[in-house]
């Protein structure tokens, strides 16, 4: 595979010494917490890892599930997904290659766009954002461009070529689109792999490259791609940059123009990947490289199995990531996923959710089968997986604990 971010598509579908200038110190669920300011930089501290539930959770059944019903869009690939501010969602089916909003009660739909010609054409939609109540862009991977559409119409398109490798994560304040290394070349022979911070002005085009950071690690001798390896990751919230690499715990804020604003640090260490972790990874393999090889014979199915799992099982006793990919939600937050062996189909199973001026908000449990698209507005939009391993978009309503 020529980059990780392909074989995890296939086989799961695959210090710092800062002076001081200020100091304050607070207990925190059992873990104490240093806040300092340096440099205009604010760094939070954790003494431990904060063990506290969140003030908010999910609740027992969703506000909707839309795709299993009679009347409701087929859904064959549900992938980015937002919330607009009046409740309805923005969806994108990768294989249908549409564009479709849900009301607010799920109970109708209505296809915003489509495969086709002219403007309005959508292929492969990698990043869907709300930019208002009746606005919302698409980040067109296949077509190399982002599609504006207000009131169920194209407002403008932008050619977004030249940023080729970097992934829309979000938007800034001013309207610049904020983007980050999305894909390498394996072989590397350096420890860390660097990936690049961009941010695009749509009205002019320019693409200022403002900050690097530590993207993917080096696979281990011997293998093609490693199911454990540390990845550096770029979500946006509330305008601003924000950075994880899964080996280490921390989080670092940037702005717009690449400024370390904030850190938050904790103390943790990697649990080792056990062959108990590894039950029921298999079948999701299986389903996944199926999925990703429409008509592929049953042979090929099992040998492209048994070669993935062979990887896996030669990563025994090496640690796992702390956390998977984190994204931000409306009210600046950061949410970090939990990290299982081939859980990307399935989702997490809690989420540690962080302030925007770093105090630890705590966990919140997930609903089984849940993965997480957007959150915003006190809504949380996913895809849910059923018994049957049907999926169907889901809206819940955060409630107060």
């Amino acid at each position: 595979m020529k980059n990780r971010d392909a074989a995890v598509f296939l086989i799961a579908l695959l210090g710092m010494g800062l002076a001081a200038c200020e100091r304050d110190a607070r207990p925190q669920a059992g873990a104490a917490v240093q806040v300092e300011d340096s440099a205009g930089v604010r760094i939070v501290e954790y003494a431990g890892t904060p063990v506290v539930s969140a003030a908010f959770r999910f609740p027992a059944h969703p506000r909707y599930r839309h795709g299993a019903n009679p009347g409701d869009y087929t859904f064959q690939g549900i992938d980015p997904g937002a919330i607009l501010p009046d409740g309805r969602v923005a969806i994108s089916d990768v294989f249908n290659r549409e564009l479709v909003v849900l009301s607010p009660d799920g109970a109708s739909y209505e296809v915003l766009a489509g495969p086709g010609q002219g403007p309005g054409e959508v292929g492969y939609i990698g990043a869907v954002y709300a930019l208002g109540r009746e606005t919302v862009l698409a980040a067109d991977r296949s077509l190399g461009r982002v599609t504006v559409f207000a009131d169920g119409s194209v407002e403008r398109t932008v050619d977004i070529r030249s940023a080729h490798g970097l992934g829309v994560r979000g938007i800034d304040s001013s309207g610049r689109l904020l983007m980050a290394t999305s894909s390498f070349l394996s072989g590397f022979e350096e420890p860390w792999l660097p990936g690049h911070m961009a941010r695009l002005d749509m009205d002019t085009g320019a693409l200022d490259t403002v900050a690097s950071y530590d993207f993917a690690s080096r696979t281990p001798p011997g293998l093609r791609w490693d199911p454990i390896g540390a990845f550096g990751r770029v979500a946006v919230a509330a305008g601003h940059f924000v950075y994880t690499r899964s080996d280490r715990p921390e989080i670092t804020w940037r702005s717009p123009d690449g400024t370390v604003t904030q850190i938050v640090r904790w103390q943790a260490e990697a649990a080792p990947l056990t062959e108990e972790l590894l039950e029921g990874v298999e079948a999701g393999l299986r389903a996944g490289i199926r999925m990703a090889n429409p008509g592929a014979a049953a042979a090929a199915i099992d040998r492209l199995t048994d070669e993935n799992m062979a990887v896996y099982r030669a990563r025994i006793g090496g640690p796992m990531p702390l956390f998977a990919s984190p994204f931000g939600d409306s009210n600046g937050r950061v949410w970090l996923p939990s990290w299982r062996p081939g859980a990307a189909r399935e989702g997490a199973s809690h989420y540690t959710v962080i302030s925007a001026d770093g105090e630890w908000l705590g966990t919140v449990e997930a609903p089984p089968g849940l993965r997480i698209l957007d959150a915003a507005h006190g809504l949380v939009l996913g895809i849910q997986r059923d018994m049957m391993d049907v999926e169907s978009v889901v809206v819940y309503e955060l409630v107060a604990r």
